[in-house]
């Protein structure tokens, strides 16, 4: 499901729930900013909550700390291909009695394609040292429609440097969330988000397709393990 049918499900939801003015709705700051706009189009406050460093997704924890008489839903997104922990996000709604809008299902990860991405995934994930490879949550099945990894930003060069490098190495990639949400014109608000701002500045998607040859994938461990390197540098 994509972008545009994940917000128009929303915004069916949110109708639906008869969720509008004068009610607040947690959403996360890290990712685009169509389910933020959804929520302010039926007259409802988008709140943002902080992320889990691994799976990138809304972290229960933070969600808990912006709950308030005023919040009427949660709605988590499942990023890059990581599905959030529904279980928690459920079980902390349920005991401050608001609604979790699910979030679209997962495709199906028995096809072919699915199944040789997860693959590639496994075999960047196994060689690569010079990043932060995406964890996997335990129970997790993660369809990578993504591969976002973490260039550490204690060292030199950094993400965007690494970037820079790695295209001029015949390595496609990009910066998968440039800005968090919260920080965008239409949505500015007085809040930090540590783990969410540390994301924006770290990470960093790798191409990754289900048409991908060993060559290809191999060419991309190289590359990222041979600017790897470079990070244990002291910054100057």
């Amino acid at each position: 499901m994509g972008t545009t049918t994940l917000v128009n499900t929303l915004r069916a939801k949110l109708k639906e729930q008869h969720i509008g003015i004068g009610d607040e709705v947690v959403v996360p700051a890290y990712g685009g900013s169509e389910v933020a706009a959804a929520v302010r189009e039926v007259g409802a406050l988008p709140v943002f909550a902080d992320i889990e460093p691994g799976s990138l997704c809304l972290d229960p924890g933070a969600v808990a700390t912006v709950l308030n008489e005023r919040t009427a839903a949660v709605f988590p997104v499942h990023l890059f291909g990581h599905p959030a922990d529904m279980v928690c996000l459920r079980a902390l709604a349920q005991r401050h009695g608001v609604d979790v809008i699910e979030p679209h299902e997962e495709a199906a990860v028995s096809s072919m394609e699915a199944a040789r991405r997860r693959q590639h995934a496994e075999f960047l994930s196994a060689r690569l040292t010079g990043v932060v490879v995406p964890p996997v949550a335990t129970g997790v099945r993660h369809t990578y429609e993504q591969y976002v990894v973490r260039v550490p930003g204690n060292g030199r060069p950094d993400r965007d440097a690494f970037q820079q490098a790695l295209r001029a190495r015949g390595v496609p990639c990009h910066v998968p969330v440039k800005t968090p949400v919260y920080r965008l014109p239409e949505f500015r608000t007085d809040v930090w988000l540590p783990e969410t701002e540390r994301a924006a500045a770290e990470c960093l998607a790798l191409p990754l397709d289900a048409s991908m040859t060993r060559r290809e994938l191999q060419r991309i461990v190289s590359a990222c393990n041979a600017l790897g390197g470079l990070l244990m540098e002291p910054a100057c």
